[in-house]
């Protein structure tokens, strides 16, 4: 029998490469594989998925002639697993040789098996001179990040740490951002840390918390979360004091979100109903939307993205965008103020969808600030947060913020 690692590893990628599924999703529909596998098995196919670029740079210096696709996602597993993992260079040879067996591809062992064999010998040298980055980002995605999209290839080669937004008046141990998260190193879990069973501490990337932060809710006022799941942001607008409206279309998704408020002991109003048809109560003085969009903002976390995401898929965002924008606007009470956040890189998803809001709806920016954090600040006014920035420090994910009022 195959190592449980490798080869659930090898089903993850076949996965989201052949059959375009996402890896999470993947991941929970694994085969019955402890614990311990299964993170494994996450962890190196997403080493795979952040550096393919980079593999086929070095197994092409080995290769004659094309593998098929098969035979070069297991000549991938066991490159990442000695240049990127560590992994001791006879045990990363042997299983692939032997999840090559299992995977039906017996007549290519002896190719796997020399291949693998001379990026053993050559080991992490094999690297120098590579322009990694450059190697492990598609080509739209580079043109399109512009000037910071080496930062941005840069930060993706890592891991995310874990970041946690707390209640008001809770501490913890971890690493203080400026923006007030507070970080751990990567793989901490989070169902160990104070405060996780209290119910005070919720996991949110530290770009991720601006937005809630951006609206400034006051205590006791009527606040709009539209998306609101898995529910981050609406814990911070319910622990800020306000009166929370969440509303959601994915009955799925609603599950998350109640159960995530359930344990944090926090209320808030759930809606299950498709914003654009829903009908408001009365318009809210306060509302968040963070749009669904690319999702390019979180690829340290999710490296799959880049393999899944196309050019095209992002008209079809921007249409749905602004079709929120326009609900959003219509929620909103006279004198109101909308934050619209998305978490991408992309351009066309940001400051592309205010400037239109604003030209199509009569609505106009109120200018962010954000004192701890001044490179966000953009010349229009908004934030954006990109995996480049506190590089010394683990990174962030992307995101576009603006807030909008009534002209």
């Amino acid at each position: 029998m195959s190592d449980p690692t490798r080869g659930s590893a090898y089903a993850l990628l076949q996965a989201v490469l052949v059959r375009h599924i996402d890896l999470d999703t993947a991941l929970d529909a694994l085969p019955e594989v402890a614990a311990r596998d299964k993170a494994a098995a996450h962890r190196l196919a997403a080493a795979v998925l952040r550096h393919t670029g980079t593999l086929d740079a070095v197994l092409e210096m080995f290769l004659s002639r094309e593998p098929p696709a098969p035979v070069r996602h297991v000549l991938w597993l066991g490159a990442a697993a000695m240049l990127f993992l560590e992994a001791p260079p006879h045990a990363a040879v042997g299983t692939a040789v032997e999840l090559a067996r299992v995977a039906k591809l017996a007549p290519f062992t002896g190719l796997i098996n020399a291949v693998l064999r001379k990026v053993a010998a050559g080991g992490t040298a094999l690297l120098d001179g590579l322009d990694m980055p450059r190697l492990d980002t598609p080509a739209w995605a580079w043109a399109s990040w512009g000037a910071e999209a080496r930062a941005i290839a840069t930060a993706h080669a890592r891991e995310a740490p874990l970041d946690i937004s707390c209640k008001p008046g809770v501490t913890l141990p971890g690493q203080l951002l400026p923006t007030g998260s507070v970080r751990f190193a990567p793989g901490t879990s989070v169902t160990e840390l104070p405060g996780f069973s209290s119910g005070d501490i919720w996991v949110q990337d530290a770009a991720a918390a601006l937005p809630a932060r951006m609206l400034e809710v006051r205590p006791g006022e009527p606040v709009l979360d539209l998306c609101a799941a898995p529910g981050g942001k609406t814990a911070q607008l319910a622990a800020a004091g306000g009166i929370v409206t969440a509303l959601e279309r994915d009955q799925g998704r609603m599950g998350t979100l109640q159960g995530n408020l359930k344990r944090l002991r926090l209320d808030a109003t759930c809606v299950l109903a498709d914003a654009n048809r829903w009908a408001a109560p009365a318009p809210f003085p306060a509302i968040l939307l963070d749009a669904p969009c690319s999702a390019t903002g979180t690829i340290r976390r999710h490296p799959d993205l880049l393999h899944l995401r196309k050019p095209r898929d992002i008209n079809a965002l921007t249409k749905l965008q602004d079709e929120l924008l326009d609900t959003a606007s219509r929620l909103l009470a006279p004198n109101g103020r909308l934050i619209y956040a998305v978490c991408s890189l992309q351009p066309e998803e940001g400051a592309a969808r205010v400037d239109a809001a604003c030209a199509r709806l009569g609505l106009r920016r109120d200018p962010l600030r954000l004192p701890a954090l001044p490179v966000a600040e953009t010349p229009a006014g908004d934030l954006r947060t990109h995996p480049g920035i506190l590089a010394e420090a683990g990174g962030m994910d992307g995101f576009f913020i603006a807030r909008l009022v009534r002209a």
